[in-house]
């Protein structure tokens, strides 16, 4: 918060709550509900609010996405008879491995567990987590959407105190315009923090409790989504297809995934590991160019796109998720790094551990305690299904790091020969950021240029993600040091930010005098977090925006 505005509009107003949730997702309104049901269940209040910072719940989540039901099932066991948007069960389990021009199919029984999604469904995250917003509510949880968490409070002790909006109505300058706004402070026994992969304050608690001392670092996947309308006569409700190989290299972790949902439509969305070597890689661009295989262009060439989006997912699994508590309170869902990258699956891990942490607060809170650490939080986990899930994909992402052929002969027989159960450990040593090399170690990939109708460019895809930030405000993708793009990020690593984007909101753009300059065009950003993780030099830092300001995704 800056001092100045503080002492000449202050204080802010303060609010004073059980529990607040920073983040309106899967995990935050899993928690909210779990804490809301159990004051139910034993005749008391709890008073809990959840801050989320898209313009209404849902309005930023974005997932693949096939749902295990197993997480939602406890949460609430007649989600059917509520009406919960699961409406596609999975049909049919294909996978294939891809070549420019052909792909060959894994026969059924030789796949995993893990790429197994009998009794699952083809969901709309985003239209799942409406649905459990209006579960909130109806529990009476007050749900604030359109003001995002900015800052954590801490007590005198050092303990986490809450968390406070973002001031409303700065102007470009930093100075407050006439539509100004103090921020208001949120005041809690426990504050949740379930913003998602790389959430920003997440981030800072990580460093400030050295949350990370124990786990490996974490690694993390940009995802690319498309939704498209089909000709009803290729439509084939509840297909689920993943592939692997073409277009990235063996060298490079990545693969896609093409669903089929409800109403003729399909979700089609490639995934490429952040751990990648070439700056030269675009993975909007290899995404792309994997819509023009000629296994992936039949059922979209007669087709239209109606919406994009992208967001980085957690993919480093249970040997890089961070202490999970420190006084006040604790990480859940994506924002810890649940998510079980060998099924390509985090709501039901973000929605379990939504539940726990509820649990484990609501007892603290029923005891008379705040602001300590919730102990019980990581020991339920540990005794539970989701643990068990993550501990036997543990090593997934380590091997499928050592390049395509040897991580799915070592994932098969993990996972197909031994299920899971094996006694060694692997670990990876290097943040994502560090693993780009030199762009004089690689030549230029020359990707084709889009038609407008397969194919498309970052601009109009944007466009097609609603997103919309008010002009007349401090840029929120900020830089420590405003000459590191072109002394080293252009320099040494031809721009990667230019390339890893996938809404075009860096550009390295001429200066008069011939000399280069990097341009950020703040209102294109989607929130998909990539470039606060690619960085190499870790100069960009993600901070929020105004209220309401992103995607505005209807059904991703």
């Amino acid at each position: 918060m800056d001092q100045h505005l503080l002492e000449q509009y202050g204080p802010r107003e303060a609010m004073e709550y059980d529990v607040v949730i920073v983040g309106g997702g899967p995990a935050g309104l899993s928690a909210a509900i779990r804490l809301k049901q159990l004051a139910q269940e034993k005749g008391n209040e709890i008073n809990v609010c959840v801050l989320e910072k898209g313009s209404e719940v849902g309005a930023h989540i974005l997932s693949g996405a096939v749902m295990d039901p197993r997480a939602i099932s406890e949460l609430f066991p007649d989600w059917k008879e509520r009406g919960a948007p699961l409406n596609t069960p999975v049909t049919e389990d294909r996978f294939l491995f891809m070549t420019e021009t052909s792909a060959r199919r894994v026969p059924n029984w030789m796949l995993p567990a893990c790429f197994q999604n009998h009794g699952n469904y083809v969901i709309s995250l985003a239209n799942v987590t409406r649905w459990l917003g209006q579960q909130a509510e109806a529990l009476g949880v007050e749900i604030f959407p359109g003001f995002p968490a900015a800052e954590v409070l801490y007590n005198d002790d050092g303990s986490v105190k809450g968390v406070a909006t973002g001031n409303m109505g700065i102007g470009k300058d930093g100075q407050p315009t006439e539509n100004f706004q103090l921020g208001m402070e949120l005041h809690a026994k426990y504050t949740l923090f379930c913003e998602g992969a790389r959430g920003h304050l997440g981030r800072q608690l990580m460093q400030k409790f050295d949350l990370n001392a124990d786990s490996d670092p974490q690694s993390y996947g940009i995802g690319i989504k498309e939704i498209w309308e089909i000709d009803p006569a290729l439509h084939q409700p509840g297909l689920v297809i993943h592939t692997a190989g073409w277009p990235l290299d063996s060298d490079t972790y990545g693969g896609s995934f093409f669903y089929h949902m409800e109403n003729n439509q399909v979700v089609i969305g490639y995934v490429v590991g952040l751990s990648y070597q070439n700056p030269y890689l675009s993975p909007f661009e290899e995404f792309q160019r994997f819509k023009t295989h000629p296994e992936i262009r039949k059922y979209l060439e007669t087709g239209k796109r109606v919406s994009y989006g992208a967001r980085a997912i957690t993919a480093g699994g249970l040997m890089s998720l961070p202490k999970l508590v420190f006084p006040g309170g604790a990480l859940a869902g994506c924002e810890a790094g649940f998510l079980n990258a060998s099924r390509i699956k985090g709501s039901h891990a973000a929605i379990k551990t939504g539940m726990l942490v509820a649990e484990a607060a609501y007892g603290a809170i029923q005891e008379g305690r705040q602001h300590d650490e919730l102990s019980r939080y990581p020991e339920a986990f540990k005794n539970s299904w989701l643990h068990e899930e993550l501990n036997k994909a543990r090593n997934f992402k380590q091997w499928m790091s050592k390049g395509l052929y040897v991580g799915t002969l070592m994932v098969g027989i993990e996972q197909k020969l031994l299920g899971g159960n094996v006694p060694w450990t692997l670990h990876h040593k290097h943040a994502d950021h560090e693993c780009l090399k030199p762009a004089s170690q690689f030549e230029p990939i020359v990707y084709p240029k889009p038609d407008g109708k397969l194919t498309f460019d970052r601009l109009s895809s944007v466009f097609i993600s609603n997103t919309n930030h008010e002009e007349n405000q401090p840029a929120h993708l900020t830089l420590k040091d405003p000459s590191v793009p072109v002394n080293i990020n252009l320099k040494t690593f031809a721009g990667p930010e230019s390339r890893y984007c996938p809404a075009a909101v860096y550009e390295f753009v001429a200066n008069e005098d011939g000399s280069e300059r990097l341009q950020i065009n703040a209102q294109n950003c989607v929130h998909c977090k990539t470039c606060d993780i690619k960085d190499p030099t870790q100069n960009i830092v993600w901070v929020t925006p105004e209220g309401g300001g992103g995607p505005n995704y209807p059904n991703m």
